[in-house]
């Protein structure tokens, strides 16, 4: 892990082709090697999660393109949450 001092540096976050992360913790910049996600072991628990939010995700992408879904959630929203928002959180809620 390295630590950037360069000004021109000092914004950048992201990765690059895999092999370099750039990450920002507090006013520092923070290089890495891009994480190797194949030796983790995702628990059956872990897994429903990943699903029940990606079904969420589908659920609030859906009512994203059905105009009269979405003026119904912009009424629901709260605290200036988007209605992507509002609608993933509606889904998490009943489900």
């Amino acid at each position: 892990m390295a630590i950037l001092d360069s000004e021109l540096l000092k914004h950048l976050r992201g990765h690059v082709g895999k092999q370099l992360v750039f990450k920002q913790y507090g006013d520092k910049t923070v290089v890495t090697r891009y994480p190797n996600m194949k030796r983790v072991k995702r628990t059956p628990l872990q897994k429903a999660g990943t699903r029940k939010f990606a079904d969420a995700v589908a659920y609030a992408q859906s009512i994203l393109r059905n105009p009269k879904k979405r003026k119904a959630f912009g009424r629901k929203r709260r605290n200036g949450k988007s209605v992507y928002h509002a609608a993933i959180s509606d889904y998490l809620k009943k489900h």
